[in-house]
This record gives structure tokens, C-alpha cells and sequence, in this order.
């Protein structure tokens, strides 16, 4: 890879005003001698000072592509810390592909997915923890997962993880520095000071580890379903978190038979939300599948919301419903409120005492927009207690570097375990050692070339 330069096209394929293709490598300036024509043809961009911006066009021989501008950004002073070039030309899908192909023809060669973010990598401008939030913050999906990503880009992971690495690796080299050494450095009481520091970074770990709950949540956004009786209302309620008329309403029983899905975003949190069949004993083979998925995804739901018709009395097939919630984060709305009464919120609330289920029951008429606010609220607060911060705390949201984390502090407590039983001090330096390999992991420091690889290949081209 060193020494080849790589070319993409940075912007998406469609139409639009501005498309930009990047060069990156050591060629890039050479590249651009070949194809770049100033307005009066005797300009030379490798010439030009670092990150400034020159007009002219993009020329095959003597026929021009494009009136563009190109910037220039000498190593290691850009995002790929390589001689990079960003031609800006205009948006259209056929100008944007000659212009990549003539710079192909002219020396580059086309970038893998995420070849340029590999390359900062590599080339030590970010580490691996940076690069992953590259892909986060083009994928995020609301306020939170904005946020979250550009502070994950800025370094407040990578951090972290470093200073925890740190910490073990002073205990390690005391170690082999005393085992080395035993008649200068002695590990007389060393036992029970490495036990207290070793809960202190346990603590460390185990609440990153915690925080990946909500942070996945929030990156990925909450799994909820909507489920109750046919013609409880769930469809009606569906429309109006998503805000137009997504599901089929009528006043037919068991009009919605399939799944219909939706992404929606409720004060900076982003749900998955699912508009299920009604649940209800039925011979129909059609409505019955519809039945059995709408249990399917109820196992799989962050959070339920179980409409009632509180116009209607409850029978059995609510006692399914309530059956299915279990240990599931719930929220029942009785719904039609603005109607006469057949099941009162202490009825319920009864009925959840019974089952220890503790779900939160307001009352709704989502008719007439009553009630709304208050669900919308109490979603918010029955996963992030009332309030999402955007303060310094850091939420761990990707998977991989949940599963780094558990393994370090698995290696952790088979320190502590080892201590406690007495062995001898070279059996924590190797779980030391394998908790740091871990966390190096996370950053890149001790990571496999193969998952590397595997990483930036989930990228998008041109970044």
C-alpha cells in the first residue's frame, strides 16, 4: 500500500451542485500537475503552498472534463497525514466518473471502502477507536449519536483507554522490574496494594461496560412495539408519534395483519417502532401469522407499548398480552380516555402488582392528542432517568469495544482471584498483560492486521 495513491469519489452518486474526488498518497501532486489547467496555464499546484484552494479545470490531453477548484494539502498536515488532494468540481454522476478516470489514467489507482480513514490510522493521525466514529457520525441517526461520535473522534475513548493501559502497565513493569531485581525492589506488602488498585480499575471498567447499555440504545435506537387487542388504537398511535398516516386505520378488527416499521426520533432519541397485529385467539391463517410475529418481536422489543381500549372491558387475550411483557421495559396507555370508562388505571395497576410488573399507565386519547407528551416523556425517562447529558461522561457504543472491555476485566478478576489464593506474582503479570491487550485492542495498539481489514471494509467509499 505505501507508496500508492489512491483516488475516490467523496460525495454520493446523484446529481447535485458540488461533487468532490480526493487523491491521497505521494503521487497526489504529481497526479494533479498532469490533469490541472489554471485559468492562464502556467500555474503548477505542487508548487503551491499547503491547504490553499486554486480555480481551473481538469483536463484528459487537451480536452477539458470541468471547471473546478482544487485544494492542495501537503503531508502530514492532512486527514490522511499523505499529500492529498480534493478537486471540487460540479455534482453531476458523469462528470464526477471522468474525472476519477482520468485521474486513474494519470497514475492513481481506486481507493478500497475506508481506505482513507485506514491510512490516518496507519500513518498514527488517529487511532482505532477515532477511525470507528468516522463511520458512527455519518451514520448517526440523532442528537445524541452526533455527539457522541465527535467526541468518540475527538479522542475521549482513545483516552481513556490509555490511561487504564497506563495504569496496568506500571504494575506489570513493577513486577518484572522486582522479579528481575529482588534484591533492590521488593514486593513485601505489594499483594494488597496491587488488590485496591486493581478494584479501582475494575470500577473504571465496569462502568464503561454499563454505560454501553444506553449508548448502543442511543446510537442504534430502542426496539419498541407497539401491541394490544385489534382496534385498541395502535395503529392510530403509530400515526401520530411518526406524524402522518403510516398504518391503515379503520374500524375493523384485525386490519393491521403484518408488521409495519418506522424510525422516529422523540426529544433527541431515536425509536424503532413497530406497529403490530392485534393480539386475540383467531382461526384466520392470515391474521394468525400476523399473531405469532407480533410475539416474535415482542422477545426482541427494548420497550412495549401495550394500548388498551379502556372503552372495552379486558378478557383474556389482555391476559396474554400481559403474560408476554415479563421482565421488558413497558408502557401501558389506556387508550380513548375522552370515552365513558369500562377499565380504570387502578384496575390495571392492580393487575401489574399481581404479575410484579412495574409499567407506568397513563391515559390517552389519541384522537384527540391527549396524553401524548406525557408518553413521549416517560419513554425518555424509563431508559435515561428522566434526562440524556451531553457532558464530558463517556457512553460506549460500539460492540467491539464492549467485548474488549469485559475480557479486560475478566483478566482483572483472575488477577484478584490470584492474589486472594496466594500465587506466585508472575501469574498477574500474564492476566495483566492479557487485560492490556485487550484495551490496546480498542485503540489499535495491539490489534490484528485481519481485523483491521475487516473494520475499514465497512466504510463507505472516499472515506
Amino acid at each position: 500500500m505505501k507508496g500508492e495513491t489512491i483516488a475516490a469519489i467523496a460525495t454520493g452518486m446523484t446529481n447535485s451542485g458540488i461533487g468532490v474526488v480526493r487523491m491521497s498518497g505521494e503521487e497526489s501532486l504529481a497526479i494533479i500537475d498532469r490533469v490541472y489547467r489554471s485559468k492562464r496555464g502556467k500555474k503548477i499546484l505542487s508548487r503551491m503552498p499547503s491547504h490553499t484552494i486554486h480555480y481551473g479545470y481538469i483536463c484528459d490531453g487537451e480536452t477539458i472534463i470541468d471547471e473546478v477548484m482544487v485544494l492542495i494539502m501537503k503531508a502530514p498536515n492532512s486527514y490522511t497525514a499523505e499529500d492529498t488532494v480534493e478537486i471540487d468540481c460540479h455534482g453531476g454522476v458523469l462528470i464526477l466518473t471522468r474525472i476519477l478516470e482520468t485521474v486513474i489514467k494519470y497514475g492513481a489507482r481506486v481507493a478500497q471502502p475506508g481506505e482513507f480513514t485506514k491510512r490516518a490510522f496507519l500513518n498514527g493521525r488517529i487511532d482505532l477507536s477515532q477511525a470507528e466514529s468516522v463511520m458512527d457520525l455519518i451514520n448517526a441517526k440523532n442528537e445524541f449519536a452526533l455527539d457522541s461520535s465527535i467526541r468518540q473522534l475527538q479522542g475521549n475513548v482513545g483516552e481513556s483507554m490509555r490511561k487504564i493501559r497506563a495504569d496496568i502497565m506500571y504494575e506489570i513493569a513493577f513486577i518484572e522490574s522486582a522479579l528481575d531485581d529482588p534484591e533492590h525492589i521488593s514486593l513485601d506488602g505489594y499483594r494488597d496494594k496491587l488488590k485496591d488498585n486493581i478494584i479501582n480499575i475494575s470500577l473504571d471498567l465496569e462502568r464503561l461496560i454499563r454505560s454501553s447499555e444506553n449508548g448502543q440504545l442511543l446510537k442504534e435506537g430502542i426496539n419498541t412495539v407497539i401491541v394490544g387487542k385489534p382496534n385498541a388504537g395502535k395503529s392510530s398511535l403509530m400515526n401520530v408519534l411518526v406524524g402522518k398516516e403510516r398504518s391503515i386505520v379503520t374500524n375493523i378488527e384485525g386490519t393491521t395483519r403484518d408488521i409495519l416499521e418506522e424510525q422516529i426520533n422523540i426529544n433527541g432519541i431515536t425509536l424503532n417502532i413497530a406497529d403490530t397485529a392485534g393480539v386475540r385467539e383467531t382461526e384466520n391463517k392470515v391474521e394468525k401469522i400476523g399473531v405469532n410475529k407480533t410475539k416474535e418481536y415482542i422477545l426482541n422489543a427494548d420497550l412495549i407499548i401495550y394500548v388498551i381500549d379502556s372503552s372495552r372491558e379486558l378478557d383474556e387475550n389482555d391476559e396474554d398480552i400481559l403474560n408476554l411483557i415479563g421482565e421488558k421495559k413497558a408502557i401501558v396507555i389506556l387508550n380513548k380516555c375522552d370515552l365513558y370508562p369500562l377499565v380504570l388505571e387502578q384496575e390495571i395497576v392492580q393487575k401489574l402488582l399481581e404479575r410484579n410488573l412495574k409499567c407506568t399507565v397513563i391515559p390517552v386519547s389519541v384522537k384527540e392528542r391527549i396524553g401524548i407528551e406525557k408518553l413521549q416523556s416517560e419513554i425518555q425517562k424509563l431508559f435515561f432517568a428522566g434526562e440524556i447529558d451531553f457532558n464530558d461522561e463517556i457512553f460506549i457504543t460500539n460492540v467491539r469495544h464492549k467485548l474488549a472491555l469485559q475480557e479486560a476485566l475478566k483478566s482483572l478478576r483472575l488477577v484478584q482471584d490470584s492474589i486472594e489464593n496466594q500465587m506466585p506474582e508472575d501469574f498477574y503479570a500474564i492476566d495483566l498483560m492479557n487485560a492490556c491487550e485487550e484495551l490496546g485492542s480498542i485503540t489499535g495498539e495491539t490489534v490484528r492486521e485481519d481485523l483491521v481489514n475487516e473494520i475499514f471494509s465497512k466504510f463507505c467509499m472516499g472515506k
